[in-house]
């Protein structure tokens, strides 16, 4: 199983065997309840000639208790899907409510959930380049930066993991210039991580190598999205193509200065880290207009919202991909119906026509290469 306490593997389904890979103590993996049966090619034993993957282990319903829970409730639902990237995972929905009531949102509100989606971007990245260090033997500074990354969460919204601070309207607290001043220190020191991060990166280049690649026909084919996407020259990022928060103004610190898209693990850890870089620009440039904009955060609204008849369909590029929203309303305080398209999915489902050819020794790598969250999944 690929779980607790890593990731697991039931190299032959048959006898039953199962091993687990450690991807680190930090990796995203940890959560568990992915399982992954692999049977040997039978001309090579040491390679994967035929893979399956077991979701749905966590599956919660989370859709259904959409359609039973006013729309500010919902809203203190949507992080849970993805832990790892909170504040962005509740963007899609919120955004999505405000475009079907034909609400305009503070213009500091969307300058500040343009910073937050930044800054769980960088706390996402991190969580899967730690398996860098655990593979190198060295001690990782992962940990400690994204608990100091959480802790300004915590700060700002009482919440450390699940921050829930995206309302109908904008956000239900501001950020005051202190807590800007211990961002741009925090996300600051995530730099020198990517660095270091392209350093270890270097040393994969033989193990990598031997991996089959993510092809531009298998990212189209599966409908893979973010980092994994481009590291295979197929680029989704809708934070360039679609006009949503201040992304139309931060197009400069959106660059990023990527390796050759070959589709191999070694690029798609690389685009992390180059995003990394590029996110902290981005928390930059955002805590300066900050620090001089002025207003209010939200949009006052009546006890019971209801919006108004009608469907829409909002994506956001959270930290893994496309992060979409289908909202329908009938004209009540509850959605008929809200689907999720997570990315988590998409890039989960490729795995088993991605693993054949791959060397069982090497599953490891490519495993911890291909980012997912288990909620994100099932949902």
């Amino acid at each position: 199983m690929i779980g607790s306490p890593a990731v697991g593997l039931v190299a032959d389904p048959a006898p039953g065997g199962v091993v687990l890979l450690d991807l680190g103590a930090d990796h995203p993996s940890r959560a568990g309840l992915l399982e992954l049966r692999v049977w040997p090619a039978a001309d090579d034993p040491a390679r994967v000639g035929r893979a399956e993957v077991i979701v749905g282990a966590m599956h919660r319903g989370a859709e259904k208790l959409y359609e039973v829970r006013d729309y500010r409730q919902i809203l203190m639902l949507a992080d849970r899907h993805d832990w790892q990237a909170p504040a962005a995972a509740e963007l899609a929905i919120a955004l999505a409510c405000e475009q079907l009531l034909g609400l305009e949102v503070p213009v500091r509100a969307v300058w500040l959930r343009t910073l937050l989606a930044e800054h769980t971007r960088i706390a996402s990245h991190l969580g899967f380049l730690g398996y860098l260090w655990t593979r190198s033997g060295h001690e990782s500074p992962v940990p400690q930066l994204r608990e100091l990354l959480r802790a300004q969460l915590q700060s700002l919204t009482g919440n450390r993991v699940h921050p829930m601070i995206n309302r109908l309207g904008g956000l239900a607290t501001d950020a005051d210039d202190d807590w800007l001043d211990d961002e741009l220190a925090a996300t600051g020191a995530a730099v020198a991580i990517a660095d270091r991060a392209d350093e270890l990166i270097m040393d994969l280049e033989g193990a990598s190598d031997r991996i089959p690649a993510l092809t531009a026909e298998l990212v189209k084919a599966y409908g893979i999205s973010g980092p994994a996407a481009r590291a295979a020259g197929v680029d989704l990022d809708l934070r360039s193509r679609q006009t949503y928060l201040a992304y139309p103004q931060l197009q400069p610190e959106l660059a990023t200065a990527a390796p050759s898209p070959d589709g191999s693990a070694r690029s798609r850890l690389a685009i992390l880290a180059a995003e990394v870089r590029s996110s902290v620009r981005i928390v930059a440039v955002c805590a300066d207009r900050l620090r001089t904009l002025p207003g209010p955060v939200s949009v006052r609204l009546g006890k019971i919202v209801k919006l108004p008849e009608g469907e829409v369909y909002l994506a956001t590029e959270a930290p893994l991909g496309t992060a979409g929203c289908y909202l329908v309303s009938r004209g009540e305080k509850t959605p008929w119906r809200l689907k999720l398209r997570t990315p988590s999915f998409n890039n989960v489902a490729a795995l088993e026509a991605l693993l054949p050819g791959c060397p069982i020794d090497d599953l490891e790598l490519l495993m911890a290469s291909c980012g997912y969250v288990v909620g994100d999944i099932d949902k």
